[in-house]
């Protein structure tokens, strides 16, 4: 079996400016980075009214992740080989996960985007431009305070940290500003990792220049000694982090092995920020297709909330049909975790524990959400044909429109055909925007909303401190914001052990924190890392380039 770099390398690829051509795009917009990949520059006035839009999301997924953005485009293949005119939008991947555990993410087998290489590594810059804008306004904070601090700014209250796209724990809490009074004065700070940054959400929520100015003009960094609040327009840093920021704010030209056309662009986490790729390249690719494919990071609860609340808000858009990712793997590990056995011990009758959380997910999208919902099983090699038979007969029991995807083994156009024609039949032509609560609601009614209708909780809990800081956001004008939360990916609670769809639990607000230029308070449950740290054996092990230059180990 050929690994996915491998597939990737050996695929023909069309020069870029034929793709943008079959996208629409006008070759004046088009800026090429090499042979395959551009950039499409002058498309913020673009008008997000002309395609389909389908949103591509999955259960409660295992460590390894159930091939969402596989998924996404094999659907988007599968559309173009229907005869419909079809671009994806996926987020750019992180360095992170890539050197992690959990590998790259341009999909995979013959449902990849490519080139893969690139993509997965430096691609055109946008995360280090991220990174040097956020590290900028770092550094332009210290010299303030170190130059006289004219604002009166209080150390102590500065909440803006550094970050970086590398997993790295021993970043997580630093002490700066040592070594004497030229270095500057000692804090305490942080890392996190680039794609955890509010200036990652401002770059995927501006709809252009102006914007993502007026956003980072917003961001609050901390306060003054008289406790007023310091924003990035006090420290006239504006102008330099958006600069920075120029050339990341136009979406990247791509293709998948298959010639689709593909957005890539912006890339938060979903278990930390909103987990959506760019507003700007959602509104570029519906200008121009009859169907745009997109996804949202990891499963419904925290992908897809934050897509209907977040950045359906600021589209709005809903989408006219989701894609609902499910795999053998997945449903045989929470079974397997429900019943406290071993994957391998799991009979097929234990697969109703797991098939309770592809129902909770559902229940989820039709009934807060009002989405029109298609259940795409992701093949898998070796998966038992019995246990995928008992699955569709789930679906077909509960009225369930689902369909098998083989785009990894088979490529999206022959093994997705079947999962793009019932997308076009799922899909609503006029659907209606469904939030989980209402802007004027208060956060902590925001907050104990999403935790009792998304994720079941019975009560929600918080933290020595935490209330008093969500009233002092409101009394500075912040309650109307969105609520944005971080938690485990790996369960519907706070808690990773707790698989399947569990119920009757206590959810812990552990902190809050204000990302006022993205427009959402963050509020983190359980126990979550902004800055993650390596695995024992971390993918970079495997890692390698030969004397001639061929990466090697990158998947």
């Amino acid at each position: 079996m050929r690994e996915d770099i491998e597939i990737a390398r050996l695929s023909a690829l069309e020069p870029i400016s034929e793709i943008a051509a079959k996208a629409g795009f006008d070759s004046t917009c088009v800026e090429t980075y090499g042979r395959y990949k551009a950039k499409i520059v002058g498309s913020e006035g673009a008008s997000a009214s002309r395609g389909l839009l389908f949103l591509v999301t999955a259960m409660t997924p295992t460590p390894p992740g159930e091939g969402k953005t596989t998924m996404s485009i094999a659907l988007a293949d599968g559309l173009s080989g229907l005869g419909k005119r079809s671009i994806v939008a996926l987020r750019e991947p992180s360095l992170g996960p890539a050197f992690g555990i959990k590998g790259g993410a341009t999909g995979g087998g013959y449902a990849q985007v490519a080139p893969m290489e690139d993509i997965n590594l430096h691609f055109t810059g946008d995360f280090h431009a991220v990174t040097s804008a956020n590290n900028l306004l770092a550094a332009m904070i210290d010299n303030h305070i170190v130059q006289g601090n004219a604002l009166g700014i209080d150390p102590r209250t500065v909440t803006w940290r550094r970050c970086l796209d590398v997993n790295d724990r021993s970043l997580r809490q630093v002490i700066t500003g040592l070594g004497g009074v030229s270095n500057g004065i000692v804090r305490e700070t942080g890392f996190d990792i680039t794609v955890a940054s509010e200036v990652m959400a401002i770059l995927c929520l501006s709809s252009d220049l102006k914007d993502l100015k007026r956003r980072l003009g917003e961001v609050v960094i901390g306060n003054t000694y008289d406790g007023a609040l310091v924003r990035v327009s006090d420290l006239k840093a504006v102008g330099a982090m958006a600069v920075l920021l120029r050339d990341a704010m136009s979406p990247n030209l791509v293709q998948t092995l298959q010639g689709t056309p593909a957005l890539i662009h912006g890339g938060p986490f979903a278990n930390i920020a909103h987990g959506c790729s760019s507003l700007a390249a959602t509104r570029l690719a519906l200008s121009h297709a009859e169907c745009v494919v997109t996804e949202a990071g990891f499963g419904a609860d925290l992908g897809a909330q934050k897509f209907f609340d977040i950045k359906g808000r600021a589209l709005g858009l809903a989408p006219n049909a989701v894609c609902l990712v499910v795999s053998l793997r997945a449903i045989r590990y929470h079974a397997a975790m429900c019943l406290g056995i071993e994957l391998n011990e799991v009979a097929i009758e234990d697969l109703s524990y797991g098939l309770a959380n592809v129902a909770r997910h559902l229940e989820n999208l039709t009934q807060i959400w009002g989405a029109r919902v298609v259940v795409a099983i992701n093949a898998f090699t070796g998966d038992s044909e019995h246990e995928l038979l008992a699955v569709e007969a789930w679906c077909a029991e509960r009225g369930q429109v689902c369909a098998r995807c083989q785009g990894w083994a088979l490529g999206g156009a022959e093994g997705a055909r079947d999962l793009a024609k019932a997308m076009l039949e799922a899909a609503d032509p006029a659907p209606r925007q469904h939030f989980t609560y209402d802007l004027g609601d208060s956060l902590v009614q925001k907050i104990e909303t999403i935790a009792r209708r998304v994720y079941r909780a019975r009560a929600v809990e918080y933290a020595p401190g935490v209330l008093k800081r969500l009233k002092a956001m409101t009394d500075a004008g912040y309650g109307g914001l969105d609520v944005c939360i971080a938690k485990t990916q790996y369960s519907f609670s706070d808690n990773a052990k707790r698989q399947g769809a569990p119920e009757d639990f206590v959810m812990t607000v552990r902190e809050v924190s204000l990302s006022a230029g993205a427009g959402f308070v963050v509020a983190q449950m359980g126990n979550i890392m902004t800055m993650p740290g390596l695995a024992k054996r971390s993918a970079a092990e495997r890692i390698d380039i030969s004397d001639d230059g061929m990466i090697q180990g990158l998947s």
